[in-house]
């Protein structure tokens, strides 16, 4: 039987982040090469936002590529690219199908021409669609995202348009990258490793974390379900105590 049975549809999370790690990983442990690893990685990404649609999760934030992956071998890096650029060309029906919107966050400048023409094209093709908002973060750090927030609120403050005592957390969020999505709820983590890695730093102050061992490949709509009925039972308190919440 399905998990999906014990989830109470009433107490979703509304935002959903999700860490996808271990495509390299799984690979070698087949003694495939890492590109396969991505390219099965691809396809849990299809089930897994095509899953949170069809139970009404209403937002689904992604770490595709952050900026410390431009570190990585050249060759990689270009094959995930590739990667991108076809996924986005084969999936824009499914997310017109499934009524989703694609939305983007991070440094986008910095990626490919071919990569941010095709990103346009379908963010503008998904624009009406309001079922789900699936939101890919590529050449994003979270540090990177803060240190330009601070720098646009100076730069305001210099030229007399803020005041410094008028800064508070929402002047801040109208400041990020994803300054049209709400506070995330849960955030989880594939592969094991138990670590944030420069994602959302800011956005994930009260969300409640979930690191799973199983690597991002293997990662199914069970494991999601799993991961939202673990929510699910937490108490989320935001500083109050349980009797208050009573």
């Amino acid at each position: 039987m399905s998990l999906l049975s014990e989830i109470n549809t009433d107490q979703l999370p509304n935002h959903i982040a999700i860490i996808m790690d271990g495509n390299g990983r799984w690979a070698k442990s087949k003694g495939l090469l890492r590109s396969i690893g991505h390219q099965n990685g691809a396809k849990t990404v299809k089930e897994i936002v095509e899953t949170c649609a069809k139970i009404n999760v209403k937002y689904l934030t992604l770490y595709a590529f952050s900026t410390e992956n431009w570190n990585r071998p050249k060759l990689e890096v270009e094959l995930l690219m590739k990667l991108l650029i076809s996924s986005l060309k084969k999936e824009v029906k499914t997310l017109q199908k499934n009524n989703i919107k694609l939305s983007t966050i991070g440094n986008l400048n910095s990626l490919p021409t071919k990569v941010a023409k095709e990103l346009k094209d379908v963010i503008e093709k998904t624009k009406d669609n309001n079922r789900l908002t699936l939101t890919l973060a590529l050449s994003y750090g979270s540090q990177e995202e803060l240190i330009k927030t601070i720098k646009e609120i100076s730069l305001k403050v210099k030229n007399n348009l803020i005041s410094p005592e008028n800064i508070d957390k929402s002047v801040i969020n109208n400041h990020l990258y994803d300054h049209y999505l709400p506070d995330v709820d849960l955030l989880i983590r594939t592969s094991g490793e138990q670590r944030i890695s420069n994602f959302l730093l800011w956005e994930i102050a009260y969300a409640e974390l979930f690191f799973s061992d199983i690597l991002w490949p293997d990662f199914n709509k069970e494991n999601l379900f799993e991961a939202i009925l673990n929510y699910q039972n937490r108490e989320r308190r935001f500083g109050k105590t349980s009797d208050q919440l009573k």
